[in-house]
């Protein structure tokens, strides 16, 4: 199975070895574990795989025996740990602004979540979602994403009562006395989404911090940080991200060709020239999810089938097997019983 291409900014990584640190734990040890060195937590350019990132967030919550880490990262982070996407905010003419820019440019810092923008009623949201299910290191990367993004939007509007409420889609942990301290809002738990709230009415108003000179400096840098992302992206790894982020709607052939501007001959083409194609970049990535919601999610098989575009389960069980060599409910059962022991 290819390893699945996501990013989490250096700087979030050293703040997770400072609160190690911080709580008396090893950071050295911590970071054998996934072969990564002090020196290259140094390295702005450091990209690991996902599966390192999550062993070394995994690993961080066993080393400093807090379950409520992902709350003490987020609140260390200021808005200048954001680098130039931080800048650009606290910039920003109003808060819509703020939340447009991080929903387009929230994948130079990290892709481990995406960011959605929705009016519902009264309240503006900004809705997280993952592209491949974060499993045990959910709790910790929501919180801290989510606080520190809340934290930024108090500081840049000078006030806090413009955020209404956090969300979050788990259960109320034990330290939610805590999270109700630092969030300084109304936080809800068990909800259908993960986010933060905000005053509609307040989105709009003039933030007394802008510098439209200042912003538009800040912004055509974060595009081109972005650019050069894409740029470093080989086509199928493209093809792969897209189809990660628009999961339960897979986009067709036609439909990716048209994403980049090509025609579906030149982009099956293209994919071929790097040793791939449309069909096995889209098994690899059902394949990764398949896998990835049966070890981390409370989803059925039957609704893991339909959410990768299975319309028989029949056909899922059959690729599943093909993939994995078992069923899935056998996968589930084996993963289970090594969680338990």
């Amino acid at each position: 199975m290819p390893q699945t291409e996501f990013s989490l900014s250096v700087v979030y990584l050293r703040q997770i070895a400072e609160q190690i640190r911080t709580a008396g734990g090893d950071v050295a040890s911590w970071l054998q574990r996934s072969q990564v060195s002090e020196a290259q937590l140094n390295d702005s350019s450091l990209q690991l795989p996902y599966s390192t990132l999550k062993q070394l967030i995994t690993d961080a919550l066993a080393a400093t025996n807090e379950p409520a880490i992902g709350l003490l990262i987020g609140e260390r982070l200021l808005a200048n740990s954001h680098g130039i996407l931080g800048y650009a905010a606290m910039n920003s003419a109003t808060l819509r602004q703020t939340a447009e820019l991080f929903e387009h440019y929230l994948r130079v810092r990290t892709s481990l979540l995406l960011l959605n923008n929705e009016i519902h009623g009264s309240q503006f949201r900004l809705v997280f979602s993952e592209p491949l299910p974060l499993g045990e290191i959910r709790r910790p990367v929501l919180e801290a994403i989510i606080l520190t993004i809340k934290n930024l939007f108090d500081h840049i509007a000078l006030d806090s009562s413009n955020v209404l409420e956090v969300a979050f889609p788990f259960a109320e942990p034990e330290y939610a006395a805590l999270a109700g301290d630092l969030f300084k809002c109304k936080v809800s738990y068990r909800q259908s989404w993960a986010g933060i709230a905000l005053d509609l009415a307040n989105m709009d108003k003039p933030l007394k911090m802008a510098d439209q000179a200042a912003f538009i400096d800040a912004l055509q840098i974060c595009q081109r940080e972005l650019d050069k992302l894409v740029k470093n992206e080989s086509l199928s790894a493209q093809v792969r991200r897209i189809m990660l982020e628009k999961q339960g709607g897979f986009p067709s052939l036609n439909l990716m060709a048209r994403l980049f501007n090509l025609t579906p001959r030149t982009l099956h083409r293209r994919l071929i020239e790097e040793q791939t194609s449309y069909k096995e970049i889209l098994e690899d990535v059902r394949h990764v999810l398949a896998v990835e919601h049966l070890k981390s999610t409370h989803l059925s098989i039957q609704e893991i089938s339909y959410t990768l575009g299975y319309s028989d389960m029949a056909n899922f069980r059959r690729a599943f097997k093909r993939w994995e060599h078992i069923a899935p409910s056998e996968y589930r059962a084996l993963n289970s019983a090594q969680i338990k022991h």
